[in-house]
Parts: structure tokens; C-alpha cells; sequence
């Protein structure tokens, strides 16, 4: 499990997704990307999510604690912080 300290001052997060391009997204764009993914997938949640009732405790859950996510057959979302130089 990655260090929550990671996650702190983040300026972005290198996105991985089955069958595209990396992407840069800001803290807020992941946060909408995850509850996008996870909207479709309450039937279907991993155990450690099952525990939260509410879409936005589970992508902040999701985004403080893991860095992949089981989409299903096509694969994992996957996502890393990263500081961006100026």
C-alpha cells in the first residue's frame, strides 16, 4: 500500500488506462474520473470500498490509500502522483 505521505502536495497524477495513452490529470479531475468509474460499479465494489455508502468517500478512499483500480476484462485504471517542474 503506498505511503499516504506520497500523496501530499501533489501536483498531478500520471493516469494509466488499458488501451490509451498516459494522461496528466489535476487531483480534481482524477477524484471525477474515479467516481465516473465507480458510479457503474456499486454492484461490484472491491471489499475494501464495500464499507463506504457514499461515491465521494469511496474515490477519496480509492486516491489516499491504492494506486489501481479493477476495471474489469480490459484491465486496471492505474495512477501515480507526480510533481511537475516549473
Amino acid at each position: 500500500m503506498p505511503d499516504p505521505i506520497m500523496y501530499q502536495n501533489e501536483d498531478a497524477y500520471v493516469v494509466l488506462e488499458p488501451n490509451q495513452p498516459e494522461q496528466f490529470l489535476t487531483s480534481t479531475e482524477l477524484f471525477d474520473k474515479l467516481k465516473s468509474i465507480l458510479i457503474d460499479r456499486q454492484a461490484d465494489l472491491p471489499p475494501d470500498l464495500q464499507r463506504f455508502s457514499d461515491l465521494n468517500d469511496q474515490a477519496t478512499y480509492l486516491m489516499e490509500t491504492s494506486c489501481e483500480l479493477d476495471v474489469g476484462p480490459e484491465g486496471f485504471l492505474q495512477w501515480y502522483a507526480v510533481r511537475l517542474e516549473k
